[in-house]
């Protein structure tokens, strides 16, 4: 029997016809190695896998609104500042980026109402922010902030760290939901480059470092 003239990626197929396809409920050997099934994926297994991936640390940051701003003597917003090594640029034109937030987390429920946020990207020598604000049961972040030197950002109004490599302001641009996290896109307002010095902070296996 002649082979078919079918090309597969540009690739002439010249190899008899196959044998006809098994059953839909069977599973071929070859393919269950190679893709495997998610169901099949556990919580450490996969954390491991990931800890492997080298990140850069940010702090994303954002203030909360009043609870009511046509009332002068109603409390007003806080700060809030998150820890976060899911970051990265998403386009230039226009200009793009996306953080990864844990679903129902403090900062994921402030960005769905607040749409300005920034961002910090720290230095090796800022870990003990990084390690502040990524605490479980932490103090208020009132507190936290009381002692990292700061400047408000002129177009969201959030904390940027000061002596950070890089400070980026935020507008979100879309929200979309993902298993237990939310990625946040915003369009980038403003970026400044306030320290040139040292490193950029690290997060690997499990632990802050520093390059070299």
């Amino acid at each position: 029997m002649q082979g078919t003239d079918i090309s597969v990626f540009g690739v002439p197929n010249t190899s008899p016809l196959p044998s006809p396809t098994p059953p839909v409920n069977t599973v071929l050997p070859a393919a269950r190695g190679a893709f495997g099934h998610a169901e099949g994926v556990s919580n450490d297994e996969f954390r491991a896998a990931m800890s492997r991936l080298a990140a850069g640390v940010v702090l994303v940051t954002a203030l909360e609104p009043p609870l009511d701003p046509d009332d002068p003597h109603a409390p007003a917003g806080e700060d809030v500042g998150m820890t976060a090594t899911a970051f990265m640029s998403v386009s230039l034109d226009p200009p793009l980026v996306l953080v990864s937030l844990r679903e129902g987390s403090r900062m994921d429920d402030l960005l769905a109402e607040q749409p300005l946020w920034a961002v910090s990207v720290l230095t090796e020598s800022q870990r003990h922010i990084a390690g502040r604000f990524a605490m479980k049961g932490r103090v208020s972040d009132r507190l936290l902030f009381a002692d990292i030197p700061y400047v408000r950002g002129l177009e969201t109004g959030a904390p940027l760290v000061g002596g950070a490599l890089a400070t980026l302001e935020c507008r979100t641009e879309q929200r979309v939901t993902a298993g237990d996290h939310t990625l946040v896109i915003g369009r980038v307002l403003s970026a400044s480059l306030p320290s040139s010095d040292g490193g950029p902070l690290t997060y690997f296996r499990g632990r802050y470092r520093q390059l070299g």
